[in-house]
C-alpha cells in the first residue's frame, strides 16, 4: 500500500528532476550562444580577412580610371618593411611585418616598465599596508582597470607627450609633438599595471601563512620572507597575471593610436621616435564599409590573433620551464 508520504516525496522527486533538467538546458543554451559569438566573430574575421589574398578588387587610377588590382601577396604582407596601401586606390601592395616587430617591441618593454612595479604594488597590498590603507589602494587598483581606454589615450595626449618632448629637449631631440615609442610604452604600462596587480595580489594574499610563520621563524626578517618566500610562492599567479597583461596590451587600440605617431614604414628602435603597432594600424585610416583597403584591416586583425595566440603559449611554455609551474 503506497502513503501519502511516498506519493509527496515521488512528486517532489519528479519536480526536482524536472527544475535540474531545465537549468541544465538553460545553461547548455548560455553555453552555445557564447561559443556561437565566438565562432561567428572568427568566421567573419576570417572571411573578410582572407579576401584581400583571394580576390581582385577595384582601385582607381587618375589616368586609366577604374582598374583592377592584383591580390594581396601574403609573404609580402607578413615580411613588408612598409606600409604602402592601396588608400588612393592605385596599389593592393600591403605590409606589415614592421609593425609586428614593433608591437612585440612595444608590448615587452611595457611589461618590463610594469611588472616590477605591479608586483611591488601587489606585495605592498597585500602583506606589508596597514588594512584600511590596504582596503583604499585595493579600490584604487580596480578603479584603474575599470577606466576606459581612451582616457588612458586622452591623458597619454595631453600628459605623457609633453613629458616626453621635456626629455626629447634635454637630449636636443626634435620629436612628433611627444608621439613616440616612449609614450606609448609608458601609457600602455599604466594600463597593463592594475591588471597584473590585481591577479598578483590575489596569488600573493593565497600564500599558506605555515609557509610564512616558517620562514620567519628561521630568522628570516619580513622583507627577506616577503621577497624570497611569498614571491616564489605565488610566482604561478603573478605569471598570470603578466599573461593577461600582455593580452591586453597586444589588443589595445584607441589609446596606442593617439600617442604611436602611426610610423608607416621601419622597425622602430628609438624611443623618441614615432611608432606603429598591428592595431594602431588597423585603427587609423579605415574610414571606408568596402574594398580593398577596408578589407585589409581584417587581415591584420587574423595576424594580431595569430600573434596572441603564439605569444600566449610562448609564455605559457616559459612558465612552465622556468618557473617550475606543473599543470595539476
Amino acid at each position: 500500500m503506497i502513503s501519502i508520504r511516498d506519493v509527496v516525496t515521488k512528486e517532489n522527486i519528479k519536480r526536482k528532476n524536472t527544475i535540474d533538467g531545465v537549468t541544465q538546458a538553460i545553461f547548455m543554451a548560455s553555453a552555445i550562444l557564447s561559443a556561437s559569438f565566438i565562432v561567428l566573430i572568427i568566421v567573419f574575421i576570417a572571411f573578410k580577412g582572407l579576401s584581400p589574398f583571394l580576390l581582385n578588387y577595384e582601385g582607381y587610377n587618375f589616368q586609366q580610371g577604374t582598374v583592377d588590382l592584383d591580390p594581396v601577396n601574403p609573404i609580402s604582407f607578413l615580411t613588408g618593411s612598409q606600409w604602402l596601401g592601396g588608400t588612393l586606390g592605385l596599389s593592393s601592395d600591403y605590409g606589415i611585418g614592421f609593425a609586428i616587430i614593433n608591437t612585440l617591441i612595444v608590448v615587452f618593454l611595457a611589461i618590463m616598465l610594469s611588472v616590477p612595479v605591479s608586483v611591488f604594488t601587489a606585495l605592498f597590498i597585500a602583506k606589508v599596508a596597514p588594512k584600511r590603507l590596504a582596503n583604499v589602494m585595493r579600490t584604487v587598483v580596480e578603479l584603474l582597470a575599470s577606466i576606459p581606454s581612451i582616457i588612458y589615450g586622452v591623458f597619454g595626449l595631453g600628459i605623457i607627450t609633453q613629458f616626453v618632448v621635456f626629455v626629447a629637449g634635454f637630449f636636443d631631440y626634435q620629436t612628433a609633438a611627444g608621439l613616440s615609442l616612449l609614450s606609448t610604452v609608458i601609457v600602455l604600462s599604466i594600463m597593463i599595471l592594475p591588471t597584473i596587480t590585481a591577479v598578483s595580489e590575489t596569488s600573493i594574499r593565497s600564500v599558506d601563512k605555515t609557509i610564512i610563520d616558517g620562514s620567519l621563524a628561521l630568522g628570516a626578517s619580513d622583507i627577506q620572507t616577503y621577497m624570497k618566500v611569498v614571491l616564489t610562492a605565488a610566482k604561478s599567479g603573478i605569471f598570470a597575471g603578466i599573461i593577461l597583461g600582455v593580452g591586453r596590451a597586444l589588443g589595445e587600440a584607441t589609446a596606442v593610436a593617439l600617442v604611436s605617431g602611426n610610423l608607416f614604414a621601419g622597425i622602430q628602435l628609438n624611443p623618441l621616435g614615432t611608432t606603429a603597432t598591428l592595431t594602431s594600424r588597423m585603427l587609423l585610416g579605415i574610414k571606408d564599409t568596402t574594398g580593398i583597403d577596408y578589407d585589409i584591416r581584417f587581415s591584420i586583425g587574423l595576424v594580431l590573433m595569430a600573434v596572441i595566440v603564439i605569444t600566449n603559449l610562448s609564455l605559457n611554455f616559459v612558465m612552465k620551464r622556468l618557473g617550475g609551474i606543473h599543470e595539476q
